[in-house]
């Protein structure tokens, strides 16, 4: 395998970081390749880099090492760039979900979809598109992979604004892969599955056992009506309701629901503890960074991300089958928009990422997915031009926003709380 130069934005995330390392560490192929970490936090990232410095020398692995916090620096020459970006994340999420909930509008996540998708849309697409812009000058072939959220909607703005080639990943079709294991007693690594729809929303529409191809859809169905009353009971709904089991869970599919509520709940994310355990994990990076404890599986198991699975695949050309990437449908869902972002099974090899043609999807679940098609658009062009109008009217399309008053409110306080990160709507 050629070297190659591969930077990671946000290298200094407390989750991002080291799984992007393992599985860096753990490509022996990428001997010789410069691996350039950057983070707007000088602390985290030296923990980080000297983290991945440890792991390059005992593993072996011969990759040169490299950490700054000017983005720009990084990105000259670059072949690939990974990023996983937010500000203040918990900090300002935790507000997306206070504001519309105290409005009476009943999101169950408020992350990717409702006004708390909407609000973290609208912060995260500009850095992005900056990101985006420096590559432009500096490595405008690079191919831009993106873990950052709402997956969907930065997507959608990499694609309509700039020139960078972009795919988005998740690992929510792992995530309905392994429920559907779970319930029909089988290992998940034994199961195939075909996947479409939009990130969040995604649908298995092939279920299959990868030794013998046998469908496994009947058994599905048969084992799924003798569960009990157990965790799962949208996801279960909609499962019988529209004939395919969607994924990533019910608290994510809910974003889009507008009676998500009344099975996943209004518990929202568990902030504290979230707190509680990146102080845990900073605490145990550390002692890794400083060589007191001992790497263990850091070397060994993979992060199960495919980040550098498709930058291996297009490097070597390896025509590689991926399960679900994020990418402009063009066809491949052929009764969704062409301008869409969906997630669907793709082939990778040096010529790039081609999705899968996987045809129509049932209507029900088409108009689902387009409605979101529809917020997305607006959400995108609000995040870009900074037009209060097309946000408002992000809020009055999206399905989970049942009052026009509510909407109204909660958009005021959401750009007033957030007016520091929001530049273009204090224009």
């Amino acid at each position: 395998m050629r070297s190659v130069k591969i930077v990671i934005i946000g290298a200094g995330s407390v989750s991002f970081g080291p799984g992007s390392l393992r599985d860096a560490i753990q490509m022996k192929e990428l001997k010789g390749s410069t691996l350039v970490l950057v983070d707007v936090n000088a602390e985290t990232l030296d923990i980080v880099t000297r983290l991945a410095k440890r792991m390059n020398e005992e593993a072996g692995t011969g990759l040169i090492i490299e950490s700054t916090t000017d983005r720009r620096q990084a990105l000259h020459d670059a072949d690939f760039v990974i990023t996983s970006i937010a500000m203040k994340r918990d900090e300002l999420w935790k507000k997306d979900w206070e504001i519309p909930i105290k409005n009476d509008i009943k999101q169950v996540l408020g992350e990717n979809g409702g006004p708390g998708g909407l609000s973290h849309a609208l912060r995260n697409i500009p850095i992005i598109l900056d990101i985006c812009r420096d590559m432009e000058e500096l490595c405008p072939n690079a191919l831009l992979i993106n873990f950052t959220n709402p997956e969907s909607r930065i997507c959608m703005a990499i694609n309509k604004y700039t020139n960078i080639k972009a795919v988005g990943l998740c690992h929510g079709a792992m995530m309905g892969r392994d429920r559907v294991a779970d319930i029909l007693g089988r290992n998940r690594e034994d199961i195939d599955i075909k996947v479409g729809g939009v990130n969040h929303l995604l649908w298995l529409l092939d279920i299959r056992d990868k030794k013998t191809g046998e469908d496994l859809y009947p058994e599905l169905r048969e084992k799924e009506a003798q569960l009990g009353e157990t965790h799962d009971p949208l996801s279960r709904k909609m499962f019988r309701h529209f004939g395919y089991w969607p994924a990533p869970s019910d608290d994510h599919i809910g974003e889009y629901l507008a009676y998500a509520w009344e099975d996943a709940g209004l518990e929202g994310y568990n902030f504290e503890w979230a707190n509680n355990h990146r102080n845990e994990m900073w605490e145990k990076l550390t002692r890794l960074a400083d060589g007191t404890d001992e790497l263990g599986d850091l070397l060994t198991q993979p992060s199960g991300e495919i980040a550098f699975k498709i930058i291996r695949a297009i490097v070597e050309n390896r025509n590689e089958y991926v399960e679900a990437v994020n990418i402009p449908n063009n066809g491949c869902i052929t009764n969704l928009s062409n301008d869409a972002i969906v997630e669907v099974p793709a082939l990778v090899s040096g010529y790039g990422i081609q999705g899968l043609t996987m045809g129509d999807l049932p209507d029900g679940i088409a108009a689902l997915c387009e409605m979101q098609i529809s917020v997305q658009r607006l959400v995108v062009d609000a995040a870009v031009t900074g037009d209060r109008q097309k946000a408002l009217q992000a809020l009055l399309v999206d399905p989970v926003v049942h009052s026009l008053s509510a909407a109204e409110k909660t958009l005021d306080e959401l750009l007033e709380t957030h007016k520091e990160f929001l530049p273009l709507f204090n224009n």
